[in-house]
């Protein structure tokens, strides 16, 4: 591990991004013998996993850059059942019992291949009036008393992996910035039903492959 780099790191579930900062920076400045600078990309939520690109020490002033790169995840979605957060974290409440179709499902995919709206969840890490979304939910806000703007982004490829019903499984490609989560509740909702994310796996941005990424050292 350098000073000015870039690092790829395969985030384990449990752990929030600004943790595996924490992590990197302890064990780079132990290194070096002074305390490091060092800095995340983008965030993954506390349940996902996957790569997270860490930057250090000069390499930080080009975090923004990285940041606006395209993603790749898998993603599973349960249908039938809404989560407060979008996620497992949340209070689950069952909805519907309405079973669609493979042909279902695969249409309902299809119409999110492109631009599209998205109105990003209340426990999200964008700033309404310079505050934190999800602080803003914690003290009891909701989706009809937070004013979440809408946002264009876009989904460049949605492929359906597995379909077990309640569980949509698929490897979506899209711009930063777009939502899993909300894509999420959006499919649910276009079928006619309920859903919320299971599970979130980030393998690429841009060029960045999982696959090169390291594990953190559980022990440090």
């Amino acid at each position: 591990m350098q000073e000015d780099s870039v690092l790829l790191i395969d985030k384990p579930s449990g752990m929030t991004s600004f943790g595996v900062v924490a992590r990197v920076r302890r064990k780079l400045s132990q290194q070096l013998g002074k305390k490091a600078k060092v800095g995340h990309t983008g965030t993954l939520d506390p349940f996902a996993t996957g790569l997270m690109i860490i930057v250090t020490g000069k390499e930080c002033r080009n975090a923004g850059t990285y940041s606006k790169l395209d993603k790749v995840y898998e993603a599973t979605i349960r249908l039938g059942q809404t989560s407060s957060t979008g996620d497992p974290e949340g209070e689950i409440t069952n909805i519907s019992d309405i079973q669609p179709t493979l042909d279902d499902v695969n249409d309902a995919l299809s119409q999110f291949v492109g631009e599209i709206q998205q109105t990003p969840p209340i426990y999200s890490a964008i700033k309404i009036n310079g505050k934190r979304a999800y602080k803003l939910a914690r003290e009891g806000g909701t989706a009809e008393t937070i004013e979440i703007p809408v946002r264009t982004v876009t989904i460049f490829s949605l492929e359906l992996v597995e379909y077990t019903y309640p569980e949509i499984k698929i490897r979506v490609h899209v711009s930063s910035g777009t939502y899993i989560r909300t894509l999420a509740e959006d499919i649910g909702k276009v079928l006619g039903t309920s859903a919320y994310c299971i599970q979130l796996r980030r393998t690429k941005i841009a060029d960045f492959s999982i696959d090169d990424s390291a594990q953190l050292d559980p022990d440090n």
